[in-house]
């Protein structure tokens, strides 16, 4: 099983079923270094499955003062190639630690991301 550490439209449940064909349940944890900012997305089928064309995405800050709230989701290697899919490349998926010493994926702007 692979950790997955959502702060936005993944934790949805009618976008966990349009993208994994079942409701996810997860925990809430802390990334660190990271503010959330927004995007404006223009894939269509993004937008139908999430129903909105404005997303957060994670900017990284380096200070420690700066915490992001999110839930960390328990998916399979498949689902995580579908979440792959579900990002637009404004996104990439990284690894990173959490507050609670446990290692996830997590998706952050890339540098071309506005």
């Amino acid at each position: 099983m692979e950790l997955l550490f959502s702060y936005g439209t993944l934790q949805q449940k009618y976008v966990q079923v349009a993208n994994f064909g079942r409701g996810l349940s997860g925990f809430k944890d802390f990334l660190s270094k990271y503010v959330i900012e927004e995007i404006k997305i223009i894939d269509e089928l993004v937008i139908k499955k999430s129903g909105k064309n404005r997303h957060p995405i994670l900017r990284y800050t380096g200070n420690m003062k700066d915490q992001v709230i999110g839930t960390v989701f328990k998916i399979s290697r498949k689902e995580l190639s579908q979440a792959d899919n579900y990002e637009t490349d404004q996104y990439q998926r990284i690894s990173a630690e959490l507050k609670s010493g446990r290692a996830c994926w997590i998706y952050v702007a890339t540098n071309e991301s506005k």
